[in-house]
């Protein structure tokens, strides 16, 4: 029989997605947060709240000590993804790690090699692969509704300046091209990017990119459009932002075909809901898409899923080789988007 007993989970980087969305998705799929690790005041005070001193640790060695522990979630910057992953591979503790997977591709496969030489589960965190809409997108694409896929596009876009800070602790690392790696690019689209090889089975293979610092006054760049294409020709489109004001529609995914256009609205993200609307090329009619249990969490499901691979001991749909492809084009986008400029 499946072994369903909770699985006991420590978040290394106790920021504001671990507190708000993690930690709560967490106990939403029936699991058990036992311990945090987090090198700020402020961070393990907030733990405070829910856990008892002995839970709240200020090095991940302590945490990873601690038998309670069963998987980790690594929600660092990005520049320390890599050796909270590789203490907790040491450490023979599975880890789910926040994307992108590292600030640099160098880091991402040294990472990934000595996960793969530990042999421990190891998933980055795509929780739009959990979303009901991008779920039943995927169950329509594979029944044919769109017939031939030509096309993805994809805006993921918010409003992010330089003094941003959801939890008013003044410090927004993911401006910082050392600690984040890059901006609105490395941050936004590996989502489009991972959602892309999700709805069609297949990555993107091909990749060129164009960035911008349009609006804000910071060294990362603050807008990029993306332009890929599948191994059997589906061309991809991204436009990801962080000059893009927050009251404005901001958030939408088409797949067109040679039967019609699937259009998504507010699904990219962490929040569940949107809406997803087929649009007939044969009689131009527009109608909704059933989206079952659409009130689910996409993170509350990547937590699930990702315990139920701990349980099996199978691999549950993560990979880290395809996140280290994912990682690759991200790196090749930026590269692009260098040469363009000295054109």
């Amino acid at each position: 029989m499946p072994d369903t007993r909770p699985v006991g989970w420590g978040i290394i980087g106790f920021g504001w997605v671990a507190r708000d969305f993690a930690a709560p998705a967490i106990a939403a799929a029936g699991h058990r947060l036992v311990a945090v690790c987090d090198p700020g005041e402020a961070a393990r005070a907030a733990a405070a709240a829910t856990l008892p001193p002995d839970a709240i640790h200020a090095t991940p060695e302590a945490l990873l000590a601690n038998p309670a522990v069963e998987a980790v979630y690594v929600a660092t910057p990005n520049h320390l993804h890599r050796t909270a992953v590789e203490l907790a591979a040491a450490a023979g503790k599975p880890v789910l790690c926040e994307k992108p997977m590292t600030a640099t591709l160098a880091e991402a496969e040294a990472m990934a090699a000595a996960v793969q030489r530990s042999g421990m589960l190891y998933g980055t965190a795509f929780d739009q692969r959990h979303h009901p809409a991008h779920r039943a997108i995927r169950a329509a694409l594979r029944d044919g509704l769109l017939g031939t896929v030509t096309t993805v596009r994809i805006v993921y876009a918010c409003w992010l300046d330089a003094n941003w800070s959801p939890t008013g602790e003044g410090d927004n690392w993911r401006v910082d091209p050392r600690r984040a790696g890059g901006g609105a690019l490395m941050d936004l689209a590996p989502h489009g990017l991972d959602l892309v090889d999700f709805l069609l089975d297949e990555p993107l293979r091909d990749i060129a990119a164009l960035t911008q610092h349009r609006v804000q006054d910071y060294a990362v760049d603050d807008g990029a459009v993306l332009l890929g294409r599948t191994a059997s020709g589906v061309l991809a489109t991204l436009h990801v932002a962080y000059n893009h004001p927050e009251t404005l529609p901001r958030r939408r995914l088409e797949i067109l075909g040679t039967r019609g256009l699937l259009v998504a609205e507010n699904t990219m993200g962490q929040d569940a809901g949107g809406r997803v609307t087929f649009l007939d090329a044969d009689t131009g009619e527009a109608r909704p898409v059933p989206v079952p249990r659409p009130d689910l969490s996409p993170f509350t499901q990547q937590m699930a899923a990702f315990a139920e691979a701990v349980r099996s001991g199978e691999s549950g749909g993560f990979s880290i080789a395809r996140d280290l492809h994912t990682m690759r084009l991200l790196d090749r986008a930026y590269r692009a988007a260098e040469n363009a400029a000295c054109l």
